[in-house]
């Protein structure tokens, strides 16, 4: 299951620097002119969790292979986007391949570095990038909802259900609010909504980049993009983009003390991977052995063959059953053998839901 967060944001921003730093490449050319990335670039990332690190120790599994996100480093947009203005249309189209939106703002100033609009502003950044995006959505929907209103009227089951969750989004974008404020009623609401692939249903990060030196707590531009968040319900994280650049190119053993002498814990992608994992409503469950520890990505209420299905196909089509070990037993435990014989390893049914930390093996039959 490959799972896409779109990084977008106006141009000279620092969103291909960001990307750059995420995939640990110079795959996006970073340069102080709009445009400079132009078809999307993707890099696989991977999802840092310190109990992969403990399971395989237990386990002396020979191998660590941890979860990864896909982050794609989308054009910079402008103001006609929806209309297609600069690299509007494959700007949106690419939005629409996407599972989550990574919502760059530049939170400080620099006269060196253009912006578009010649101020720094995060906020009407935002809302630069948002218009567009709810401009494509109306008028997406102002063709749909009649003609599923119409068939609703016809006795259309499928399209009255559309045309419902739909003619609500249709109402809160003519209001100015996205669509994801919609909350479909039903498992045909539900449908009809995913279906639709409106641009401004998508969940949204907002990584606030500031300079080298306010990296830790931030800034007062920082501040006012928390605040919108924290009204729509939204995350937002601090980042320097310039820091992270620089760590990328650093041996892995000099980050801790380059990160510490910034009074920083943790990178800020580590914050930025995270959160767009927790974004998508996905957690991890693990399989450990001798030959490798394993860190796998479900969405949050997947049932233990689905679960299955993620590393082999077969292993979902022949489910019989899951040796279930939940982590913090696993650990306490000392690994599978304790766990047995301590009676917490549990035989559990095709009904079962997996729970974030999940130690899983399966038994199957093709």
């Amino acid at each position: 299951m490959g799972f896409r967060c779109g990084i977008v944001g106006l141009p000279n921003v620092g969103k291909s620097t960001l990307f750059n730093a995420l995939t640990e490449t110079q795959a996006a050319q970073a340069a102080n002119y709009p445009f400079c990335t132009i078809e999307p670039n993707v890099g696989q990332v991977a999802v840092p969790d310190d109990r992969l690190d403990k399971l395989a120790a237990i386990a002396a599994s020979a191998k660590i292979i941890p979860t990864q996100l896909a982050f794609v480093d989308i054009a910079g947009l402008v103001r006609g986007a929806s209309k297609g203005e600069g690299l509007g249309n494959q700007f949106l189209g690419n939005i629409r391949e996407v599972d989550a939106i990574v919502h760059v703002l530049r939170c400080f100033e620099n006269d060196d570095i253009q912006h578009v609009d010649n101020k720094v502003d995060p906020i009407a950044d935002a809302e630069t990038v948002e218009t567009e995006l709810m401009l494509a959505d109306l008028e997406s929907l102002e063709k749909r909802v009649p003609n599923l209103v119409k068939k609703a009227q016809q006795g259309d089951k499928e399209a009255k259900a559309a045309a419902g969750v739909l003619g609500r989004a249709l109402d809160l974008l003519r209001d100015g609010k996205p669509a994801r404020l919609v909350a479909p009623e039903g498992e045909d609401e539900t449908r009809a909504f995913e279906q639709a692939q409106l641009l401004t249903a998508k969940p949204v990060l907002y990584v606030c980049n500031v300079n080298e030196d306010e990296a830790a707590a931030g800034n007062a531009l920082s501040e006012k993009v928390f605040d919108k968040a924290a009204a729509e319900g939204a995350v937002a994280v601090v980042v320097s983009a310039a820091i992270e650049a620089e760590i990328a190119t650093m041996a892995a053993e000099e980050r801790g003390e380059f990160l510490a002498e910034l009074g920083l814990e943790e990178t800020g992608l580590a914050r930025v991977i995270r959160a767009g994992y927790d974004l998508l409503h996905l957690i991890t469950f693990f399989t450990v052995g001798p030959k490798e520890a394993r860190a796998w990505t479900v969405e949050v209420g997947s049932r233990a063959p689905q679960a299955a299905g993620e590393i082999h196909s077969d292993f979902e089509r022949g489910f019989i059953r899951a040796e279930t070990i939940a982590y913090a037993d696993y650990v306490a435990l000392n690994g599978e053998a304790g766990a047995r014989d301590a009676g917490k390893l549990r035989q559990e049914g095709k009904d079962y839901v997996v729970q974030d930390g999940d130690v899983l093996h399966f038994k199957f039959n093709v």
